[in-house]
């Protein structure tokens, strides 16, 4: 189900996106959202730095598995 936001743009980067859409023959929208899709990749990318930066500074721990197992009631 899809949900309207507003947002706004710089006149140059609407330009852009105009350009864009019109030689691929596509909506704003849908070059929008497939730009917004691929970003979501890059910030799983930087949350996933994130954490690895965490655990080495200690700052977070790492549970082993058998333990979230025995934890949650499952025998393996």
């Amino acid at each position: 189900m899809k949900q309207a936001i507003n947002i706004r743009l710089e006149k140059d980067i609407v330009k852009t996106l105009d350009e864009y859409a019109q030689e691929l023959d596509k909506t704003r929208t849908s070059l929008i959202e497939k730009a917004i899709e691929l970003y979501f990749d890059k910030l799983d990318e930087m949350i996933a730095d994130k954490r690895i930066d965490d655990l080495k500074a200690g700052k977070t721990t790492v549970v082993p598995l058998a333990e979230v197992f025995k934890k949650a009631g499952i025998d393996v």
